[in-house]
Parts: C-alpha cells; structure tokens; sequence
C-alpha cells in the first residue's frame, strides 16, 4: 500500500507529465495540420503571444485571444510551410488546479512548394495552464526566440 507521500508523488509525476503532454498535443497539431488535437492543447479564453519570437524575424504578429480564433489563426499562417516542432527541456511547477511549464521547441519551417530553403527557430516558451477535467490546458502561452538559422523570409506571410 502506497503512503500519503507516495500517493502525492506519484499524483505530481503524473500531472507533470499530463502538462508536458498538452505541449506536445499543441506541437502535433500544427505538424499535423489537426485542429482538434492543436484545440485539445488550448482553454476557450486562452492567450497566444508569439510576438517576442517573430519581431526578432522582422514580423509582427499580435497576441491572439480565444481558442476558436488562436486555432485557425496559427494553422492559417503556417499553411504554406511543412512544419515540425520539438518540444526540450520541460520544467514544470504544479500549483493546484494550475501548472507553469517552461520549455524549449525547435520549429523547422519549410516552405511546401520549395524544401531547398529552410528557417529553424528554437524558442523558449513560457505556458501557464489549467485543469479541465482530466486534462491540462494552456490558459497563457509567451513564445520568444532564443537563435534562428536559414532563411527568415520562409516566415513572410505568417
């Protein structure tokens, strides 16, 4: 039989990895182009900020407010590139029923008609989240670059 403490470990352990997991369904929707699984990985009154990431690639991009508008938002912008993104490094503090994860992804962004040119973005992404039922959802997401190698042109249009 589990002690309280095992009990509360093994229950953390588990929450933490159900946060990192929301990041990944956030990463595979994209990759994929399914805007279920990038849906499943957002709040209804979520907040997605990329603008610290995409003024340093010479771009604007606004906060983008609400799951029904961040899906289509991001998915719409990305739909000229192949994508992948990697998610590194998750740190997670649990609080609750609300968790923050800081993370590394490395997005490769390739345009879909020419392969031969490439940008690779690696940036750190600062997430606050929720519990919803059995899941995590991200509440806030910051994304700001740390490097980018290749062409920052692929990402005009975004």
């Amino acid at each position: 039989m589990l002690t309280t403490d095992s009990t509360t470990s093994t229950t953390a352990t588990e929450d933490k990895l159900a946060v990192v997991e929301t990041l990944y369904r956030y990463a595979a929707g994209l990759d994929l182009r399914d805007a279920d699984l990038l849906a499943s990985a957002f709040a209804d009154d979520a907040v997605a900020d990329f603008g610290p990431a995409t003024r340093k690639a010479g771009h604007e991009y606004p906060p983008i407010k609400g799951r029904q508008t961040i899906v289509p938002a991001l998915l719409g912008s990305l739909s000229h590139l192949d994508t992948t993104h990697s998610v590194s490094n998750p740190r997670v503090s649990l609080d609750g029923d609300t968790a923050h994860l800081e993370g590394i992804v490395a997005c490769q962004h390739l345009p879909r008609e020419d392969h031969s040119r490439h940008v690779l973005m690696t940036n750190r992404y600062d997430v606050d989240l929720a519990r919803q039922g059995d899941v995590w959802v991200i509440r806030q997401v910051t994304v700001d670059n740390a490097w980018t190698q290749g062409d920052p042109t692929v990402l005009a249009g975004i």
